[in-house]
């Protein structure tokens, strides 16, 4: 006999009638991180190789491929609220750093199922309902391909618009010196 932990942890392994995540309380088995698993998989010789052992998937994986997804549509500028983007902004700047893709994404992985939110800057005069409409088909297709999770929800906050202005501020100020 197996003994199991009987702490549990939030997970989204159903939708209600509604379409929106069901949030109820799972057990996590000794051992194991809350919301990671992706599969149980079978054991024994008489079991397909495929389905041999267990495939657990990070939440970190699933931010990553969410941001990255995102990020491919066009009129999306930039991710994250303000101080996330100003601290990205030096962050990208240092030599040898890498941006976060995964800024402005924040989701919830359980057994079979995730929650995705994201937190986005568009480019002016972008149809900002076409946009998300984009986002959202792109994120869950890239998500339930890569990962084999069903994507039950995806909030999108648009944060920030970037006008077309903002650049040349920045750009004019960044070039030019004002001594002599």
């Amino acid at each position: 006999m197996v003994a199991t932990d009987t702490k549990t942890t939030p997970s989204t392994d159903s939708v209600n009638n509604s379409g929106k995540a069901a949030r109820f309380e799972q057990p996590v088995a000794p051992g194991r991180s809350a919301g990671t698993s992706l599969s149980t998989g079978a054991t024994g010789a008489d079991a397909p190789a495929g389905d041999r052992g267990r495939t657990s998937i990070a939440d970190v994986v699933v931010v990553k491929i969410a941001g990255m997804a995102a990020r491919e549509i066009p009129g999306v500028h930039d991710m994250g609220g303000g101080l996330s983007r100003t601290i990205g902004a030096v962050r990208d700047r240092v030599p040898g750093g890498r941006p976060n893709v995964g800024r402005g994404v924040k989701v919830e992985v359980g057994e079979r199922q995730t929650a995705i939110d994201l937190e986005l800057v568009v480019e002016y005069g972008v149809s900002i309902k076409e946009l998300a409409s984009a986002v959202r088909e792109n994120v869950i297709l890239a998500v339930e391909r890569i990962t084999g999770l069903e994507v039950v929800e995806v909030n999108i906050a648009i944060d920030d618009v970037r006008l077309p202005d903002d650049e040349d501020a920045s750009a004019t100020g960044a070039d030019q010196s004002r001594v002599a």
